[in-house]
């Protein structure tokens, strides 16, 4: 079971990124998909997470209104697009087989940096 981050990179206030959590050795279509990201000097935090078969997503209240979490079953992949990106938005991006920090299987994070 293995979880592959991609599609960080350097990108302007305002602008937007769609960052890919791609799976391999199971399907995604049953587990929770989550999103998370650390900044220098903070915890590891929540971004988003889709669930299982029904699609039930949820955000936290930063994110709100401005990222989208989807899967991609045939890609096995879910994603996230982020836009109207904010330089607080810079940080790590891990994707995970859990909606909860520090359980389920992680993927090697993608860094976001939001700057001009």
């Amino acid at each position: 079971v293995q979880l592959q981050a991609s599609g960080g990179g350097l990108v302007q206030p305002g602008g937007s990124r769609r960052l890919s959590c791609k799976a391999s050795g199971f399907t995604l279509d049953e587990d929770p998909i989550g999103w998370f990201r650390q900044a220098p000097g903070k915890e590891r935090e929540g971004v988003s997470c889709i669930w299982g078969r029904d699609g039930t997503t949820d955000y936290t209240d930063s994110v709100k209104g401005r990222f989208t979490i989807s899967r991609d079953n045939a890609r096995n992949t879910v994603y996230l697009q982020m836009n109207s990106l904010k330089p607080e938005d810079t940080a790590v991006y891990y994707c995970a087989t859990s909606c909860t920090v520090g359980s389920g299987v992680w993927g090697q994070g993608t860094q976001v940096t939001v700057s001009s």
